[in-house]
């Protein structure tokens, strides 16, 4: 069967789009979608997402890991399906959609997505690392030299030491001053280093923030494929109104049969 496909990146992080309001899509063939996400076989990609319709909402996001197994919310994947809606005139400039984890508000203007994240209200303080959960789980230790750590190495390690088959994302976060710090993530389910991930810098962010590293609101997280902004609110124990924002990029299309 053929698909028409979209391929688009926020900074980096890059995702096979599909438009399954036809419910077309065999969602239940991991092999065919590992396929699709295969870098050498396939198109190559991060993750695929299938765009589907809702009967409230704009529309429902549907995500699964390089590996095909679905997963659990992904950040920049969110704002790359919002620039994907617009695309398909589904939206104009603002959206609320459905993923995994609930609803999400966004906006669009240009080619940047600013995606509000759920809000979160736990965050776990170990003596060496942080745990948050931001839609997926976060592993963050903080590091010095951050440009020269083995991240596949480590990230490997504690994503299956510590975390077992559910695994977690884990993050590496270097302060650069006292509202930047830069990020590298090893991401489980594509069981690798990526150039960025929405979630990961969101937990980052909050996090660096629980552990008085900045007193900012408005933090700055340098990834390896691009800069990210997120902002937030706190209330009480509660980090609210959470905006993941950065550019998103439309990178080609075209056809593929599985």
């Amino acid at each position: 069967m053929n698909f028409f496909f979209y391929k688009y990146h926020g900074t980096g992080n890059d995702f096979v789009m599909i438009d399954n309001r036809t419910k077309s899509f065999p969602k239940e063939k991991i092999a065919k979608i590992a396929f699709l996400c295969n870098r050498h076989f396939g198109i190559g990609a991060d993750g695929l997402i299938l765009l589907e319709d809702d009967h409230i909402y704009d529309f429902r996001m549907i995500y699964f890991n390089a590996d095909g197994s679905e997963g659990t919310m992904c950040g920049n994947g969110g704002r790359c399906i919002v620039a994907f809606a617009k695309k398909l005139g589904i939206i104009e400039c603002k959206t609320i959609f459905i993923a995994t984890d609930g609803l999400h508000n966004a906006t669009i203007k240009d080619t940047i997505v600013s995606l509000q994240m759920i809000n979160v209200d736990t965050i776990k303080v170990n003596e060496n690392f942080i745990f948050v959960d931001t839609g997926s789980p976060h592993h963050i230790q903080i590091v010095k030299n951050i440009d020269h750590f083995n991240v596949l190495g480590k990230g490997r390690k504690i994503r299956n030491d510590i975390y077992g088959t559910k695994g977690s994302n884990v993050n590496f976060v270097e302060q650069i001053n006292q509202h930047t710090f830069k990020v590298r993530t090893y991401e489980r389910g594509v069981e690798d280093e990526t150039l960025a991930c929405g979630t990961g810098v969101t937990a980052v962010a909050l996090a660096m923030y629980k552990i008085k590293k900045t007193k900012k609101t408005k933090v700055k997280l340098m990834t390896k494929g691009g800069v990210l902004e997120v902002s937030f609110t706190k209330k009480e124990n509660t980090f609210l109104n959470i905006f993941l924002t950065g550019a998103v990029s439309f990178v080609f299309k075209g056809t593929i049969t599985i």
